[in-house]
């Protein structure tokens, strides 16, 4: 406990005031964001505000785990070494994509097979590297068997070893893309999509403790939890909590910086991977939400133009039909919070309900 404690301690602190450090030099270097012309009208004065931030998100996020481990003489895991270059890659991609908006000034940064490539390449290395570094007990950090609480009977492996591999690495780029698409398009709003995700790695930072405290090798049983390496997935959890408020300070309305695709992308993955190493592949989408909530008005918005040319949102993805509706930034951000709160509640609930129903 004492190392998730001290993750989040120093996360918060680095990017506290690592934060503003961070604002002079790209105000220094005029790295500012570019703003569409499309969009709603409020939103112009946010033209040349600092992005990228991210990096800062990430780098909170590397810094607090190292010295947590440090300070603890407990060594690192390969899973949450696996979390960290998921959220270190793609926040890599988002950053390329970043700089190409800035350096060129245009709201198209990486074009969307670049985009959706560089992702890929990504998840792939994780999904592979998932499958491997069995400890003593015989356990990956990743399992071929779908999962929703913990592993289904449904598995990917079904059709034999290769095959099995190739599928398992399908299904991961598929929350890898959903979760960090999601995220992408949930930061349009001042501080909407860091304060949400504070929220779900506090989630993740709660079912970590919990599967470490009735994991198998400790507490066998029907309703003991076979993850390699919860506790240690905590700790990363703990270090996104922390780096996330650090830098919600600075991310809330009126925002002194943006965390760009650097932090929205990274982000993603960072959830994309909690996921996919607790055995909750699936619970995601519940805890999560509010990030499937407004990926899926964009593909509904898309779908249905395609469809009729006609519009059912004024605007997607979702916060943006709000702010063309007359609601304010802040109220809109704020009832996104709480929503994305009620999601994390109804995740938690189903998570410890089953674990309830199980042990009577």
């Amino acid at each position: 406990m004492k190392t998730v404690l001290i993750a989040a301690a120093v996360s918060l602190v680095v990017a506290l005031f690592g934060t503003p450090l961070y604002i002079r030099f790209l105000v220094h270097r005029a790295y500012g964001q570019f703003i569409r012309d499309d969009g709603p009208t409020t939103h112009h004065t946010k033209r040349g505000t600092p992005t990228m931030g991210g990096a800062v998100i990430i780098a909170a996020a590397v810094t607090a785990y190292a010295v947590a481990h440090v300070a603890t003489w407990w060594a690192p895991t390969m899973s949450g070494a696996l979390v960290l270059f998921l959220m270190t890659g793609l926040g890599f991609v988002g950053w390329l994509d970043d700089y190409i908006k800035i350096s060129k000034q245009r709201s198209l940064g990486l074009r969307a097979g670049s985009k959706l490539a560089g992702q890929s390449a990504v998840a792939v290395v994780f999904a592979v590297l998932a499958l491997q570094f069995k400890n003593s007990e015989r356990l990956a950090p990743a399992s071929t068997k779908v999962s929703f609480i913990r592993d289904t009977a449904v598995n990917l492996a079904f059709a034999g070893t290769v095959v099995g591999v190739v599928l398992f690495i399908i299904w991961a780029m598929i929350i890898i893309w959903g979760m960090s698409n999601g995220v992408n398009l949930t930061d349009g709003l001042d501080g909407l999509a860091t304060g949400a995700s504070v929220a779900v790695f506090g989630a993740y930072l709660l079912i970590g403790i919990w599967q470490s405290n009735n994991a198998c090798s400790i507490k066998p049983g029907d309703q003991c939890y076979l993850v390699r390496d919860p506790r240690d997935l905590a700790v990363v959890a703990a270090c996104m909590v922390g780096a996330c408020f650090g830098f919600l300070w600075w991310n809330a309305f009126p925002a002194k910086i943006f965390m760009g695709d650097t932090g929205s992308l990274a982000l993603g993955g960072a959830l994309a991977g909690l996921a996919i190493l607790t055995r909750t592949e699936l619970l995601i989408v519940l805890l999560g939400g509010l990030f499937v909530l407004i990926a899926s008005s964009v593909i509904i918005q898309v779908g249905y133009f395609k469809m009729t040319r006609k519009r059912v949102f004024k605007m997607a993805p979702l916060q943006h039909h709000f702010e063309l509706v007359g609601w304010g930034e802040v109220t809109i951000v704020i009832r996104f919070w709480i929503i994305a709160g009620l999601f994390v509640g109804l995740g938690l609930g189903v998570f410890y309900a089953e674990w309830v129903v199980g042990t009577k």
